[in-house]
């Protein structure tokens, strides 16, 4: 039976696990919601030496990749398969065009990362780098609802985003199919404007969209901001040809209206 220790058991994690459990793996996980304290040396210890797969969702915190400052040496020493959770941010701005796992890093704002990421591929993990995430309690109906959807009035922007179940099925395809190491993007096939994400949603929900704006008239944060600044297609050509993945929602119109069945 296959065993998997999950650093950071948070929302992405989450659905994995529960995909993992759905195979009839046993999975154990720091995190808050998860049995393993991540500061308990030993437990950790004991955790990996029963796993035949980790995977880490841990992201970077001041410039540097916890789980490896920590436990560098236990998980260079693991033999069995490794896999990361990063992002797409890696690639930087593309002014809209089609990046792949052959495109530069490091060229963006996420320096911190980019840095992780590197690390992850030099440990021989499989790094899945990811785009927007969304899926249930975690879409545009949230943001509609709490009153924090825009539409920016910003010509040529396009973002790439994935349903969390996509997240866990391609995980899972990869740690299944024994997959080489390496990265791979996980996106639906079809980046869109996030404007025409929060058209969509209130379609559904028969609302009027919220006006358009311009980017300094919407109030962001500097956070939210930077969202804007940069523009990209992720290409997933990879992840469909090496590990036989297919999004289920390949595209936000379907995983919009799948979540809001869900909810009905």
């Amino acid at each position: 039976m296959a065993n998997m220790f999950i650093f950071g058991l948070g929302y992405s994690a989450g659905h994995i696990r529960k995909a993992a459990l759905t195979h009839g793996w046993q999975v154990a996980a720091t995190g808050r919601e998860g049995d393993v304290d991540f500061a308990d040396r030993d437990a950790v210890k004991r955790a990996i030496e029963r796993s035949s797969h980790i995977l880490s969702s841990v992201p970077p915190s001041q410039n540097s990749d916890p789980v490896l400052d920590e436990y560098s040496d236990l998980l260079t020493g693991f033999s069995g398969w490794t896999g990361y959770l990063s992002s797409s941010g890696v690639y930087g701005d593309a002014r809209g065009a089609w990046v792949d796992e052959s495109s530069p890093t490091g060229r963006g704002r996420r320096q911190a990362r980019s840095a992780a990421d590197a690390r992850w591929l030099a440990l021989g993990a499989r790094v899945f780098r990811l785009p927007g995430i969304y899926g249930p309690g975690r879409s545009m109906f949230e943001r509609i609802a709490s009153g924090k959807a825009h539409r920016i009035d910003i010509k040529g922007q396009v973002f790439s985003r994935i349903h969390v179940e996509d997240i866990a099925s391609g995980v899972m395809a990869a740690a299944l199919n024994s997959s080489p190491a390496g990265a791979y993007n996980l996106a639906d096939d079809r980046p869109s404007p996030h404007n025409a994400v929060v058209e969509e949603a209130c379609r559904i929900l028969g609302k009027t969209p919220p006006p358009m704006q311009k980017l300094e008239e919407a109030g962001l944060s500097e956070m939210a901001k930077g969202f804007y600044a940069e523009n990209r297609r992720i290409a997933n050509g990879k992840a469909k040809r090496i590990l036989g993945w297919q999004p289920k929602f390949p595209d936000f119109t379907a995983g919009l209206r799948a979540i809001w069945a869900a909810q009905s």
